[in-house]
């Protein structure tokens, strides 16, 4: 029993619930001044340094979300209708009329976990490729790394191929592999979210090469020799700063 039940179909929680998290929690940071001193950087900062106006970001984001949105409903068109996903239903089944059987909590939530070792695996390797290979950084990463201090809704500002194959193949990947519900997938999608100062040392010139893991663990990036290490400190004028602390 969820809370939308009756009112909303999985699927369509699936589809949006996602994207209404992310504008409402990046949001807050982004627009209210009683929560700077929480921020990493200064407004100031972000209209200086970045190479990349914030509607612009605004525009990207939307961009992306929508491309995730139609990947997304046709993942489940294709869950409810295909037996490509037979895997799936051996753990959520549905009855007679059509109905998908929720499988119980324990399983949903190594569902939750196996979805995210794999989304974590695909967006190291992805996203350290695209640094390691000069082409795709000059043409396609370094679009969002004009962003030099994030916004706090530019998490998702990418090329529109960098979007669709970093988050939303990487997202349709752990969707399938895990074989959970559009309802489990509902809960799951809403928490994959950067972890915003380890990120931040990445957008750092020293960071540029360690901290590619994301949205969930760090596991990558510790086994591989990857990871940059830091500490939050405050700013003698507000907020907070990443500052790197080297081995």
């Amino acid at each position: 029993m969820v809370f939308w039940e009756g009112y909303v179909s999985d699927e369509v929680m699936g589809i949006f619930a996602p994207i209404v998290i992310y504008w409402l929690y990046a949001g807050f940071y982004q627009l209210l001044p009683p929560l700077d001193e929480y921020r990493l950087h200064t407004r100031k900062e972000e209209e200086e340094k970045n190479l990349v106006p914030l509607s612009k970001v605004v525009k990207g984001v939307l961009l992306q979300q929508l491309v995730q949105a139609v990947v997304a409903h046709a993942l489940f068109l294709q869950y409810e209708k295909s037996s490509v996903f037979y895997v799936s239903r051996l753990t959520s089944p549905a009855d007679e009329t059509g109905i998908t059987i929720q499988p119980s909590i324990p399983i949903q939530i190594m569902q939750i976990i196996i979805g995210m070792f794999v989304m974590d695996t695909w967006q190291y390797f992805a996203h350290r490729y695209m640094h390691q290979n000069k082409f795709l950084y000059r043409h396609v990463h370094s679009q969002h790394h004009k962003l030099v201090v994030t916004y706090a809704i530019g998490a998702l500002y990418n090329h529109p191929i960098e979007g669709l194959l970093l988050d939303t193949v990487g997202g349709a990947i752990a969707f399938l592999v895990s074989g959970m519900t559009a309802r489990t997938s509902a809960i799951f999608f809403c928490f994959a979210v950067n972890n915003t100062a380890y990120h931040d040392v990445h957008h750092q010139l020293p960071g540029t090469k360690y901290n590619y893991s994301q949205p969930f663990f760090s596991i990558w990036d510790k086994i591989l020799g990857t990871h940059m290490p830091y500490t939050l400190v405050k700013r003698p004028e507000g907020g907070l700063e990443a500052r790197l602390v080297k081995d």
